[in-house]
């Protein structure tokens, strides 16, 4: 399970995967399922468990694009740790973070960017 390099930098509002589940209204097992098909990215929180970024299932819903980006960022390598790094890290040329550009659905950019980000 990862954690984050540098928490100082990155604050993705982390939330356990029962609370997941609850937003999501889906049983635990389906969150299960999302995050072994890849739609979503799990990190240990502070009290060390399984945990996802609030922001990536805001409205009860996994935000649109976001498995093709954790798909693209995991194909350049990156850990999940490293997946919410990149979509935390502010962007003063999208702006704000592609975290809130996906969430705005403004994915083109994001998705070049992800793209990139492997070469």
């Amino acid at each position: 399970m990862a954690e984050l390099s540098d928490p100082a930098s990155v604050d993705p509002d982390l939330i356990p995967l029962p609370d997941v589940a609850e937003l999501l209204d889906i049983p635990i097992t389906g969150v299960h399922q999302l995050i072994k098909d890849g739609k979503l990215v799990v990190l240990a929180d502070e009290q060390g468990r399984r945990a996802v970024p609030r922001r990536l299932v805001a409205g009860g819903v996994v935000v649109k694009h976001l498995p093709s980006v954790i798909t693209l960022l995991r194909d350049a390598k990156f850990s999940d740790a490293e997946i919410v790094g990149w979509l935390f890290r502010a962007d003063d040329s999208l702006p704000g973070t592609p975290a809130q550009a996906l969430a705005d659905n403004r994915a083109t950019e994001v998705k070049r960017r992800a793209q990139a980000a492997g070469f």
